[in-house]
């Protein structure tokens, strides 16, 4: 038999099998899609499953952290939860008896832990051998800091900080706001610092002492400052007035702007007045924190100086 005439006879003889395999292989090819879906589906709900537990355990496990020896102090004075306090090994000296005797008081668990473990876990690097777990930072509505300056019948006095990120800054900025009587501080929840370990200990504790709102949009705070009939105050290197010679003497908000970039463009059009620090050296900007401290304190002058009266 020839080459050509064995094919063709091959084919002839095995036709046969090839419609056999045809026949059967959309139900092959069915049982294996369904059982791909299947496996596809089961895999996706348990990647949902696992991804909402994540979720869940990092809600519920989340915690904050206060380091140093004062910001515990100042911590354990005030009336926020604590979770426990870790203490290095051999710090039974000092201020630290004062926090182990504090926190027995006020039944807080207190652990020694090694000294290793509090460097990994400090933010601020500078633990000074205590830190304290405490829930995250209790906001307030920007209401209840309206409402806290008339209880204490005096006009607000608000700090507006636009997209300040540095948490030294922050930390600064409350400190300086809290002895300086200012009735709150308003944030932005994006873009923006929040309270964490690093601005508790930087502020020395005043957070404990502040009331801190934050918000999801600070031009539309504005708006509803100025229908309470609170001024608002931009600081601003190109200001119509120097601060000294603005009348802060009524209920303000002063707006604080960004390390870098400053107020938006949208806050410094929703501000009355801008004012300026007046800048006479080689270097035309000041940092954040000091130009809220130096304004800050003219406000508290002026209100001093009309109290007096």
């Amino acid at each position: 038999m020839k080459k050509n005439e064995y094919k063709s006879e091959y084919k002839k003889n095995n036709s046969h099998r090839k419609n056999a395999g045809t026949k059967d292989k959309p139900e092959k090819s069915f049982r294996n899609n369904n059982y791909k879906r299947n496996n596809q589906k089961n895999e996706k709900t348990h990647v949902n499953e696992v991804k909402r537990e994540t979720n869940d355990d990092m809600e519920n496990s989340y915690e904050d952290q206060v380091e140093g020896r004062n910001p515990v102090i100042e911590l354990l004075e005030s009336s926020r939860d604590i979770n426990k306090i870790l203490i290095a090994k051999g710090e039974k000296h000092g201020s630290i008896n004062k926090i182990i005797g504090m926190a027995k008081e006020r039944k807080i668990v207190t652990v020694e832990v090694e000294r290793q473990k509090l460097n990994m876990m400090s933010e601020a690097r500078n633990h000074q051998g205590v830190i304290a777990i405490v829930p995250p930072f209790n906001y307030c509505e920007v209401e209840e800091i309206i409402e806290f300056a008339h209880d204490k019948k005096e006009e607000p006095f608000i700090v507006i900080l636009d997209g300040i990120e540095d948490p030294h800054n922050l930390g600064s900025i409350i400190r300086t706001a809290e002895t300086a009587g200012v009735h709150g501080i308003i944030i932005p929840k994006r873009r923006a610092v929040g309270v964490n370990g690093t601005v508790t200990k930087v502020s020395a504790g005043a957070v404990e002492h502040m009331k801190i709102a934050r918000v999801n949009n600070i031009n539309d705070t504005i708006k509803s400052l100025k229908d309470n009939g609170i001024w608002i105050f931009g600081t601003e290197m190109e200001g119509e007035n120097i601060y000294y010679n603005q009348d802060f003497k009524g209920p303000i908000a002063l707006v604080i702007g960004s390390e870098g970039q400053g107020m938006s463009r949208l806050v410094k059009e929703n501000c009355d007045v801008l004012v300026k620090i007046p800048m006479k050296g080689k270097i035309s900007s000041l940092n954040a924190s000091v130009s809220a401290g130096i304004v800050i304190y003219e406000v508290l002058k002026q209100k001093e100086i009309k109290n007096n009266k």
